[in-house]
């Protein structure tokens, strides 16, 4: 029975293995120190290979089963690193609500208020025309497009 559970055991050790390199190769893509707080977040983020977007506290609340503790604050200070170095980009919702996503390629949001989530929007059935001349001495550096989506009434 023992090797049995052994043999159970060998698959999901190497599922996790494959997913702490995919995060330390993503760190190392932003020339970043992999911590092992950075490692354990960045596990969370992009171990699957699948983008996400999160907040600072649901990233915190997926952390807490880790084996390394992490404050909230790390976790935003660690999440504005990961955007510093090019490793993800911040959405910001409302004006104080941000969320953090994997996928760096322009592409819009669909901000769903009934239950605060952020999802990726097709991008080829965005259509933006023009955009408005930016004042002298300035260029546009990103445009985002959230839109935000309620059920009919």
């Amino acid at each position: 029975m023992g090797a049995e559970l052994q043999d159970q055991a060998r698959p999901e050790r190497a599922q996790e293995e494959r997913a702490k390199t995919r995060a330390s190769d993503w760190l190392a893509r932003g020339n970043l120190r992999p911590t092992r707080q950075r490692v354990q977040l960045a596990t969370l983020l992009v171990g699957d290979g699948v983008d996400r977007h999160v907040t600072a506290e649901s990233l915190y609340a997926l952390s807490a089963s880790g084996a390394e503790k992490v404050s909230l604050a790390t976790v935003y200070n660690t999440l504005r690193a990961f955007c510093d170095a090019g490793l993800m980009q911040e959405v910001v919702v409302d004006g104080a609500k941000s969320y953090f996503d994997t996928r760096m390629d322009d592409h819009p949001h669909f901000f769903w208020e009934d239950s605060a989530t952020l999802t990726d929007a097709p991008a080829d059935q965005l259509e933006i025309a023009r955009l408005p001349d930016a004042p002298d001495g300035t260029e546009v550096a990103r445009v985002d497009v959230v839109i935000r989506l309620r059920r009919k009434r």
